[in-house]
């Protein structure tokens, strides 16, 4: 009896592919197991900001959790390339989109944060070459 192998080879050539998706089920089932197994569902503390927070928003930088016993402080900007000091330009003060700013000023002077730009008011006493100052990087 002799094999015909073009008859074969018609047949197998005929069949289309199947995927079965029984092992990707149960593949993607044992994943999801595992996730929610391993994972933490404790509740966590969120602060919310109330309405008298927004209310007494001035727009100076919040350095309440930073502050310490130093000079200055560094405020980087994105693409900072101009700063100002009561009118005075300042940019010479710029090193690496940050400049150093003076802890006084910052406390109690105006300091206006703009897309590229810082605008500073000094509070009286403090010279604007003393309100800012390059930054180590």
């Amino acid at each position: 009896m002799a094999i015909d192998v073009k008859k074969h080879k018609k047949k197998f050539l005929e069949q289309k592919p199947s995927i079965n998706l029984v092992p990707f089920i149960d593949i993607l089932f044992t994943i999801m197991i595992f996730l929610v197994v391993t994972s933490n569902f404790s509740a966590t503390d969120v602060q919310m900001d109330t309405a008298d927070d927004i209310e007494d928003a001035s727009g100076k930088p919040n350095v309440t959790d930073v502050s310490g016993d130093q000079e200055y402080y560094v405020m980087p900007v994105a693409n900072l390339h101009k700063v100002t000091v009561n009118g005075q330009d300042r940019s010479d003060a710029i090193s690496g989109s940050a400049v150093g700013v003076q802890a006084m000023v910052i406390d109690e002077g105006q300091v206006t944060i703009k897309p590229g730009e810082i605008i500073i008011q000094t509070p009286p006493g403090v010279p604007a070459d003393k309100a800012v100052q390059r930054p180590e990087i």
